[in-house]
């Protein structure tokens, strides 16, 4: 008896390859097309939020002369517009694709979640740092172009986030796992909640909006490890760059905790992505984004063929002949 052939146009890859909910297919441990999106919405989320940081705060700026009398709307006004810089890359095709982590400590967040392997989260993890110094040094670029920029961003440490040298170090790394700690909760709690869900692209701005006055001056509430280190990389300060590594890892390794422990009520999610939900954990494709990989009327169909493929494939070890019988 035939098996009738079945035509399913989005499933390019195997049926069992969840890279972004639970164990990939052993045939395919690395996942190129979402290191690279995750790498370019990274850059992407540097490029606006760097150049938005220099325009609010550096002193030849007409905003950063405007704000400087009023350091807690400053303040919020970067935190808002280099988290909705997040919401713009994690809007375009590139973000919609990996599912725009953008922060170490979201795909960290997302690994002890079970959510993602590590050989995943190292390459999500390596792809945002390269993005980065990426975003970063497209902002240094444009110095080149205007040297009113140049002074701009020099006088700004390219929008680096250091700690307040009036307080002991100790505070600063309090300050960064706390504030990762929040986030992290407050993304996997509104992800977790199917009508919220649409928030959650936007949350990133209102949080840092409302924090940044608070703690900002702290450690200028980075929460993101590949955020700090790309203007660092620029700007040559070293000297705190082990508070944005180790802070928020610890936060959001405690915010997991707390999730796991219930302490927050019953969260839980299907995939390790904060946009374009439904995509059961399989790669989106870059030219439908969009597409939701759930169940429309084949998808039963379409599993009940591969297990009699892979029944058939144990019984006679020549699966590929047998099907065609």
């Amino acid at each position: 008896m035939k098996l009738p052939p079945i035509h399913w146009p989005h499933f390019h890859i195997h049926f069992h390859d969840r890279p972004l909910a639970g164990e990939p297919h052993p045939e395919r441990p690395f996942h190129w097309r979402l290191y690279m999106c995750e790498l370019v919405a990274t850059a992407v989320l540097m490029v606006i939020g760097l150049a938005c940081v220099i325009v609010l705060s550096a002193p030849g700026t007409f905003l950063g002369k405007l704000l400087s009398a009023y350091p807690a709307l400053q303040a919020a006004l970067c935190g808002l517009c280099f988290g909705l810089a997040g919401t713009a890359a994690a809007m375009t095709p590139f973000g919609k694709v990996s599912g725009a982590h953008l922060n170490p400590s979201v795909t960290l967040a997302f690994m002890l979640s079970k959510k993602i392997v590590w050989i995943d989260a190292l390459g999500y993890i390596i792809a945002q740092i390269i993005g980065a110094v990426l975003g970063t040094t497209i902002v240094y670029c444009l110095g080149y172009i205007a040297s009113s920029w140049k002074i701009d961003a020099v006088v700004t440490h390219y929008g680096a986030t250091t700690p307040y040298t009036g307080l002991s170090i100790w505070y600063a790394l309090g300050s960064e796992t706390l504030v990762t700690g929040l986030l992290i909760a407050t993304l996997y709690w509104l992800a977790a909640h199917p009508r919220h869900k649409w928030v959650t692209p936007w949350i990133g701005g209102i949080f840092f909006f409302v924090m940044n006055p608070l703690t900002a001056w702290i450690s200028g509430n980075s929460a993101n490890f590949a955020r700090t280190f790309g203007p660092d990389l620029y700007a040559g300060n070293w000297s705190g760059l082990w508070v944005y590594l180790l802070g928020p890892f610890v936060g959001s390794s405690l915010a997991v905790i707390a999730i796991k422990a219930d302490i927050l009520g019953k969260l839980h999610l299907g995939e390790a992505r904060l946009v374009n939900f439904g995509h059961h954990g399989r790669v989106p494709h870059m030219e439908d984004p969009h597409f939701v990989h759930a169940a429309p009327e084949h998808y039963e169909e379409y599993k009940q063929h591969l297990e009699a493929v892979q029944k058939i494939q144990k019984e006679t070890g020549d699966g590929s002949r047998k099907v065609a019988e």
